[in-house]
């Protein structure tokens, strides 16, 4: 066993299941305190964030954050798994356990290169930092990361690059790294009719085909054409749902979930607007509640992190990543509008949020050393503050 994979079993061992910590925080917590790092813990209703630096202050020092989370998503029914999944299980090279990947594997990664790092840089230039929250698998996000820079916006707190150790590798460790992240706005569509009885429907008023065709025209609209960074903006309904389970009673009311993935080509209130537009077009009656769960953001081609991870990419896997703004989304999408410059690396996300979910365990041993020699080049870089 070695430190980094002593400290993800401890992890997986934890049943941090959103927005639960199970004492993930305060384990990591004690290790950064001990190498050095000064300590914040910020609690917001049932969530704990975890806020660790080292070096200066932040009005006089450029500041490398690493962005993880500690809780998991549920793990189903356990008689599913091969192994028990709050239970790290090593079979065939690989570490077996709920969080495996996503992402306890890659936060342990980054508590063991912060640690390896200060050790050998007591001195270092700048500020390396982690930022870790257990609410980042939920449906709102709203006391996580979210909370947190809204904090760090008071408080004058300032994160120049973050590097999310979100599980990014498609086949092969260094294979994919994510550069940027579509916006996601989602609405609550709530269509209204009038309940009756099928035998008459000229008493009754069917939201379901009233909103057919609109539907029909929301599915078929080009949103945009997307960009050079990005895929076109993609429109999709993910829950549709009307009717008392009676096959001889129109229903009253028809509800619908629909989301936006939206690239920089477009932007969240044009999306709104021309929905709306086309629902009354055709003469619905309805209520739409919007939520913006973030916008889109782009670490552009030659900045300093995205051409940093890059080289790390080539010079310690031996690849050429793809750079990708695919996927759904991170908490980076909190941290980029502070000006933040935002890349994720970790490990291959084949299994996250699946029966046994699992990391190779020689990409995690070799992850640590990914992180350090991001932060070592960074840190090094004659343009500080």
């Amino acid at each position: 066993m070695s430190a980094v994979l002593d400290l993800a079993c401890d992890l997986i061992r934890r049943r941090s299941v959103t927005p639960a910590d199970a004492g993930c925080l305060r384990l990591i917590a004690a290790r950064l305190e001990q190498a050095g790092f000064r300590i914040e813990h910020l609690r917001y209703g049932e969530v704990d964030n975890l806020w660790a630096v080292h070096g200066g202050q932040a009005s006089s020092e450029s500041t490398l954050a690493f962005l993880g989370h500690i809780d998991v998503v549920p793990s189903g029914p356990e008689a599913s798994w091969q192994s028990p999944p709050f239970e790290p299980t090593i079979r065939d090279g690989r570490l077996y356990g709920r969080g495996a990947a996503d992402m306890k594997g890659g936060v342990a990664a980054m508590v063991v290169a912060l640690e390896q790092f200060v050790a050998e840089r007591p001195d270092h230039r700048g500020r390396v930092a982690l930022l870790l929250t257990s609410d980042e698998e939920g449906p709102t996000n709203l006391d996580g990361v979210r909370r947190v820079m809204e904090h760090f916006r008071a408080t004058g707190e300032r994160i120049d690059w973050c590097v999310v150790g979100e599980p990014s590798a498609k086949e092969k460790l260094g294979d994919l790294i994510r550069v940027g992240r579509r916006g996601s706005l989602s609405g609550t569509l709530s269509v209204h009719g009038v309940q009756g009885h099928v035998a008459y429907p000229e008493k009754a008023l069917n939201p379901i085909h009233a909103f057919a065709p609109a539907l029909a025209e929301l599915v078929a609209e080009r949103w945009d054409e997307g960009n050079s960074d990005f895929p076109p903006t993609s429109f999709q309904v993910s829950n549709l749902d009307a009717g008392t389970g009676a096959s001889n009673v129109i229903p009253g009311e028809l509800q619908a979930l629909v989301n936006f993935r939206y690239c920089t080509a477009s932007r969240a209130e044009d999306l709104r607007e021309r929905t709306e537009t086309i629902l009354r077009r055709h003469g619905l009656d309805f209520t739409l509640e919007w939520n913006l769960s973030g916008e889109p953001f782009l670490t552009v081609p030659g900045g300093v992190l995205r051409e940093t991870v890059i080289g790390v990419c080539r010079d310690l896997c031996g690849l050429d990543p793809e750079q990708s703004t695919g996927g759904g989304t991170s908490d980076g999408r909190f941290i980029a509008p502070m000006g933040a410059e935002v890349v994720e690396i970790g490990p291959v996300n084949a299994t996250i949020h699946k029966v046994d979910e699992c990391v190779a365990v020689e990409d995690l041993q070799r992850l640590p050393a990914i992180y350090r020699t991001i932060c070592e080049r960074l840190l090094q870089r004659a343009d500080l503050r």
